[in-house]
């Protein structure tokens, strides 16, 4: 029984010992540190990992006397290196691993801190596809590139580049970013051209590589790669000539990486760097950085350094209340590697982090504020993205232009500020400050080129054989190629608010016409950068090419043979329809009417026997057209209504003999096709230009037979076929082509004449290839031309020494004249003659009335005013008109008798 109280007293004093040793704070602990010492980012980030791990042990408020021990490991910047490194920190029991900085050296180390749960927490390692679901122990205190490649794009769009080019190392790091910044890029833009550089890349490759470049049209370069203290790239670059106004430079973090670990630069180097923007982590100032600065004189710190500082005040304080949960750090040697053979190598030595799970996890919960700004982990197990600082380097060194994040895009102000001052800020008001690009210029370069002298634009023109006037090639040498299309592209390519080297080369055999399809086919494969000439705008080619705005409006249209139609014996009956006739001869009666009346009381030339008078109405107005008539006009009114007639007579004759004369001269088809139907229907020979689209038109939209198609090669060669006729051999009927042509063919040519209208509507314009910049200008250049006349004036010079070439269409009908075009003349002439007549009206009424009120008191028998008989009205109405007929000067005789008489008594 004693004995048994014994043992029972010793195993709770056991006990107890084991518990207190197990609840014991540690006196230390270590922690990893895997990075390449002998690199920008990794001599200033050991420098503040040793001073944050000092700072740590200096202050009694963390770990609590525990003291913190950082275990480093070199890894050469090698992937076998940097394992091997990563194995014997982690025989150190190491409840963590801080670092390594490179991408590539992380892929392979989180594969062993994974197996053996120790949380692995990267300062530097910012490929985007290190993400926590394939590595759950992976923490990133630094920003992901997904985040710096947004940014990278966004200001791509802000400046409006349509292409770049990227220069990128090749590793999991540069294939990775170049990855995220495709995604991306809005479908507006793309990257043109990739252009790999391996991980130690020399001299002679960076120059070889930006030589070739130099061929391409884009000007933008976007640099990712490794932080290079030498500035390789940009000094090739500069050595090439290649940091000039033509081209824009972009660098991801790499390189103000680069500069913030360089102690101030010296002034050659700012020359090579003048007008690059380069993208920087955003670090709010604090005095706490401005302090670790001054301890640190020697060294300039990048932001990595400050992350890499912040990285071990945060593992610290998870650390501390790990241990202060009661937790101990204990490691257990049950793990995978344990199942090989590993008798020859060091794998049995590593141990499993017991804990590692929860420590990762109070890591994840741990907010904390140092030098580089807030820490706060996401989802993704990545620090929450304070944005990014656009820099700019000029003359003066790294300048700020402005701040990006993925709330408010780009602003001159710092996020802070707007924090603080409360600004709401959206994409929709994104703006940068003033920036200095290569070649000291502060415009925003084009970002590319289209041709340079050592490259010139090459441009095929058509070698035509017939309608030279558009192209042509002189005394069989390139450079003396002339025409209306190739005086039209100089005066364009003036209006480039660019030079544009080109070279013209002739596309064809010289012994006929080219086939435009191929010409363009050309353009479209490359052979050619752009085409020059009469070239059809049509579906399937711009399904291949671009082109510009058109210059010259054309289509498909047929043309035949004509003949005068002079003899017909009643042409002068053509020019007024049948009512204009009608109403024209009425007015004739009417006017002889009208002016009858007016003057017939007043003028001896309109009175005598009723024969006489009928036949001085109607002859009178009649001989008014020839101006023959012997009768004059005395009443004013009839003087007025005269003025009004002959006028409205002057317009008709004219607009009669002008029609007249063009009727004579129309010409009337002699072709048995009479339009786009009959082209159809018949079976006719139809004749069309070799190498135009004519012929892929009629065969593919019109389904007509290519028996029935023969090709013609000139002007010359037009007029023999329509003349001999389809009846004979090599003889047409009618010839298809394009509207230009057959004006050219046309002019001095009146056998020949148009059928109708243009039955295809297009234009000719210049090809390019599929998004060339150059056609948006020389669209712009072309639009110019045209506002100010000089596309007619060249126009002119090459269709105008003899005349312009006129449009020479088959009518239908005569241009008849119509009465609509009349009407308001002859509205005009019968209110005047009716407001005549109402004034002469009211005149004889008045003068009769005072005639009669002077009869019924010379008269006893005067008949009463009461009567009201028939037999009383028809006596006054014959009255009335013996008054009328009476001459004017015999009334007027009888009133100043009549008032002689009443003035005597």
């Amino acid at each position: 029984m004693e004995s048994l109280l014994i043992l029972t007293l010793i195993g709770s004093i056991w006990a107890f010992l084991a518990g207190s040793a197990c609840c014991q704070r540690p006196a230390v602990v270590n922690i990893g540190a895997v990075f390449t010492f002998d690199s920008v980012i990794g001599r200033t980030a050991k420098v503040a990992m040793e001073a944050a791990v000092s700072d740590v042990n200096a202050d009694p408020s963390i770990l609590n006397g525990t003291k913190l021990n950082l275990v480093m490991a070199d890894t050469h910047c090698n992937v076998l290196l940097g394992s091997i490194g990563a194995f014997h920190v982690l025989e150190k029991d190491v409840v963590a691993i801080v670092g390594p900085q490179s991408s590539v050296v992380a892929h392979m180390v989180l594969q062993i801190t994974n197996n053996l749960q120790v949380p692995l927490i990267s300062y530097a390692a910012t490929d985007a596809t290190l993400s926590a679901l394939q590595f759950p122990f992976f923490l990133r205190t630094t920003h992901s590139d997904s985040d710096q490649m947004t940014a990278l794009a966004e200001l791509i769009d802000f400046y409006e580049w349509k292409e770049v080019i990227m220069i990128f190392v090749d590793d999991d790091y540069g294939r990775n970013g170049i990855s995220t910044l495709t995604d991306e890029l809005d479908k507006m833009f793309k990257i043109s051209h990739k252009i790999p550089l391996p991980s130690l890349f020399h001299l002679r490759e960076i120059t070889d590589i930006l030589n070739k470049s130099k061929l391409l049209g884009p000007r933008v370069y976007i640099v990712h790669v490794n932080p290079d203290p030498k500035l390789r790239i940009f000094k090739i670059a500069h050595q090439l000539n290649m940091m000039t106004s033509d081209y824009v430079w972009l660098a991801t973090d790499w390189l103000s990486t680069t500069l913030d670990s360089i102690l101030p630069m010296n002034k050659t180097s700012l020359n090579i760097l003048q007008g690059v923007v380069v993208l920087r982590q955003h670090t709010p100032e604090s005095s706490q950085k401005t302090t670790l600065w001054s301890r640190l004189r020697n060294y300039s710190l990048n932001v990595y350094a400050l992350s890499a500082y912040d990285t071990i005040q945060v593992l610290a304080r998870s650390i501390d209340k790990f241990l202060n949960e009661g937790r101990s750090i204990t490691f257990s040697l049950k793990n995978k590697f344990h199942d090989l053979n590993t008798t020859k190598m060091p794998l049995g030595k590593l141990k499993v982090f017991d804990d590692g799970a929860l420590l990762l996890s109070i890591l994840l919960q741990t907010k904390f504020t140092g030098l580089s700004g807030r820490f706060e982990f996401n989802s993704d197990r990545n620090i929450i993205s304070r944005g990014y600082e656009v820099l700019n380097i000029d003359q003066t060194g790294l300048r700020t232009v402005g701040y990006w994040s993925n709330i408010t895009g780009f602003t001159i102000q710092s996020p802070e500020t707007l924090k603080q001052k409360r600004i709401s800020y959206t994409h929709l008001n994104q703006t940068l400050g003033n920036v200095t690009w290569p070649g000291g210029k502060t415009a925003r370069p084009r970002g590319w080129v289209i041709a340079d002298n050592e490259r010139p634009l090459i441009i095929g023109v058509p070698l035509r054989v017939s309608f030279v006037e558009f192209v042509s090639v002189t005394n069989g040498s390139n450079k003396n190629i002339e025409g209306y299309c190739i005086d039209l592209f100089n005066e364009a390519r003036k209006l480039v608010p660019y030079d544009v080297p080109y070279r013209f080369i002739p596309f064809g055999n010289g012994y006929s016409n080219p086939c435009y399809n191929d010409l363009v086919k050309n353009v479209a494969n490359g052979i050619f950068d752009a085409a020059v000439g009469d070239i059809a705008i049509v579906a399937n080619r711009t399904r291949i090419v671009d082109f510009s705005q058109p210059f010259a409006s054309t289509g498909l249209v047929i043309v035949a043979p004509i003949k005068n139609s002079k003899s017909n014996a009643w042409v002068f009956l053509k020019p007024f329809t049948v009512e204009m006739w009608c109403v024209t001869s009425a007015s004739f009666f009417m006017i002889g009417a009208v002016i009858w009346l007016l003057e017939h009381r007043v003028n001896d030339d309109f009175r005598g026997p009723p024969k006489r008078q009928l036949l001085t109405v109607i002859l009178f107005s009649f001989s008014t057209l020839f101006k023959t008539n012997q009768e004059d006009t005395v009443s004013p009114l009839g003087r007025m209504v005269m003025v009004v007639w002959l006028f409205l007579l002057m317009v008709i004759t004219s607009s009669y003999t002008a029609s007249l004369t063009s009727i004579l001269t129309v010409q009337q088809l002699s072709s048995p096709i009479k339009g786009l139907d009959d082209l159809i229907t018949s079976e006719h020979p139809i004749g069309y230009q070799v190498g135009s689209f004519a012929y892929s038109y009629l065969t593919e939209s019109l389904y007509l037979p290519r028996s029935r198609l023969v090709p013609l090669g000139s002007p010359e060669e037009y007029e023999s076929a329509l003349l001999k006729g389809p009846f004979k051999k090599g003889g047409v009927a009618a010839v298809v082509d394009e509207l230009p042509y057959i004006e050219l063919f046309l002019s001095g040519r009146n056998d020949f004449g148009m059928i109708g209208q243009p039955f295809t509507k297009s234009g000719w314009g210049f090809a390019f290839q599929r998004g060339s910049p150059l056609a948006v200008d020389i669209s712009t250049a072309i639009l110019k031309l045209s506002e100010n006349g000089r596309l007619q004036k060249i126009h002119e010079k090459w269709f105008c020494k003899k005349g312009c070439p006129g449009e020479r269409r088959r009518k239908s009908e005569p241009n008849q004249l119509h009465l609509l075009s009349f009407w308001g003349l002859y509205l005009l002439c019968g209110a005047f003659s009716l407001a005549a007549l109402l004034i002469f009206l009211l005149r004889i009424v008045r003068q009769f009335a005072r005639y009669t009120r002077q009869q019924q008191k010379e008269s006893s028998h005067a008949e009463t005013v009461s009567s009201n008989s028939n037999s009383s009205w028809i006596h006054v109405v014959y009255k009335f008109i013996d008054f009328v007929d009476e001459k004017e000067e015999a009334i007027k005789r009888l009133f100043r008798k009549n008032d002689t008489q009443n003035q005597a008594k």
